[in-house]
């Protein structure tokens, strides 16, 4: 496409202005901001366009000719040339997006559960198995719907966070099956990790805001921990099927019982409400940090919170060195991320309602809380405490799948 020309970073300083501007504007604004956009960069202009925003060559291409004709300057009464606006294939075709999702995931090179996806497929074979299935569409339809669904063709660019495990790809499918398995079941499929540690106060937070002009947020020169008013730990909960989620804003310590405590208030205020007759809970979790494979308070803790819900929970760790593959990743801590952006991060009020006031066009809906409780570290697990969990671990990597049952006893523990 060309698209290196222009090198990725530029791509993706276009694609972030037009996530701002794009709103704001009627469809000829943004075509005519573009055409603009991709005369200036001069070669490889269009297509780098393309890839940041969506849009079709023919739809910058006419831009770029409004702006020469000097069409651009005539007024906003028309929006589209006479005759303009034919119906997109995916409003007259409503089983194309979910074909062409079919095709491409999870069997995309390993990564079934990254929604950061990455297909091996060109688009001229996507083209040819969709127009098997019965669609109508060109090998352009299906680069701008697989560009809107979040996917891109990639070469192998430090991906790795270490070796790669020689069972990965196999975990990743056993993930997908029992993710599968449980939906197909009705049963709640859910993804767990802990967002990067905030500190609350008037630090520089990433990014750019709309402000008055000549009028920036002030904030601290020095990012000093003495002046900051406390840390905040967001653990999130996000349920893959529904496109919904929890954060637990802790203020204390990132341990297991606090990742068990977020998973139950996700229950409480979101789980139940939606799975009311669910008797199952599937978990998908990094291998490491406090709902670590080889971290033991994680397991007791589940455990009680298996009692407590009466709920049989099963855990899939991703394999070593895919955490950022983690679907809450990509699915919901990046948009709580860009919601934040450029604002100070100044109370764990402002930060549990940026989290909670973050939505998607794809219907994304979160729920937050302050988690005030304390956490304390350095717990120890007896082997008696061990042996009491109701763990059955599955044949295929015990240490990454594995389910614990309720026990028969008083609800303890979970606070």
């Amino acid at each position: 496409m060309g698209v290196g020309l222009i090198g990725k970073a530029e791509v993706e300083r276009i694609r972030r202005v037009f996530e701002t501007v794009a709103p704001l504007l009627n469809e000829r604004q943004r075509r005519i901001w573009a055409a603009a956009e991709a005369l200036a960069l001069g070669r490889g202009g269009i297509p780098a366009l393309m890839a940041a925003t969506g849009m079709g060559k023919r739809t910058i291409w006419t831009g770029t000719q409004e702006i020469r004709s000097g069409l651009h300057a005539q007024g906003p009464e028309r929006v589209r040339g006479p005759g303009g606006g034919r119906p997109r294939k995916e409003d007259l075709d409503p089983d194309l997006l979910s074909d062409l999702d079919l095709l491409v995931d999870p069997a995309t090179r390993g990564d079934p559960m990254s929604p950061l996806r990455w297909s091996s497929k060109s688009t001229e074979k996507l083209a040819g198995l969709l127009r098997e299935l019965g669609h109508d569409v060109s090998h352009d339809t299906v680069g701008r719907l697989l560009a809107q669904q979040g996917y891109s063709l990639q070469a192998p660019r430090k991906a790795k966070e270490g070796g790669q495990h020689e069972d990965r790809d196999a975990q990743f499918e056993h993930i997908n099956e029992q993710a599968k398995a449980f939906q197909e079941a009705g049963q709640p499929v859910i993804s767990v990790d802990t967002k990067k540690k905030e500190l609350v106060g008037a630090f520089k937070n990433g990014g750019r805001e709309w402000q008055p002009k000549g009028e920036p947020e002030q904030v601290n020169v020095y990012d000093f921990l003495s002046d900051a008013a406390g840390k905040a730990i967001p653990y999130g909960v996000y349920d893959i099927a529904n496109n919904t989620g929890w954060v637990n804003v802790g203020i204390d310590h990132d341990t297991s019982e606090f990742a068990a405590h977020s998973i139950m208030r996700w229950w409480q205020e979101m789980g139940s409400k939606v799975y009311g007759d669910a008797k199952e809970l599937m978990i998908v979790a990094d291998g490491g940090g406090s709902n670590g494979v080889r971290t033991r308070l994680w397991k007791v803790a589940l455990q009680e919170l298996a009692d407590h819900t009466g709920l049989r929970i099963s855990i899939s760790h991703l394999p070593p060195g895919t955490s950022k593959w983690n679907k809450i990743e990509h699915r919901m801590f990046c948009h709580i991320t860009q919601n934040w952006r450029g604002r100070p991060l100044t109370s764990h009020e402002v930060i549990v309602n940026l989290i909670a006031n973050t939505t998607t066009r794809s219907g994304l809906r979160i729920g937050a809380s302050l988690d005030e409780h304390e956490y304390p570290t350095g717990k120890k697990v007896t082997d008696k405490q061990m042996a009491s969990l109701n763990i059955e671990r599955d044949d295929f990597h015990g240490d990454w799948n594995y389910s614990i049952s309720p026990r028969q006893l008083p609800l303890v523990g979970i606070r």
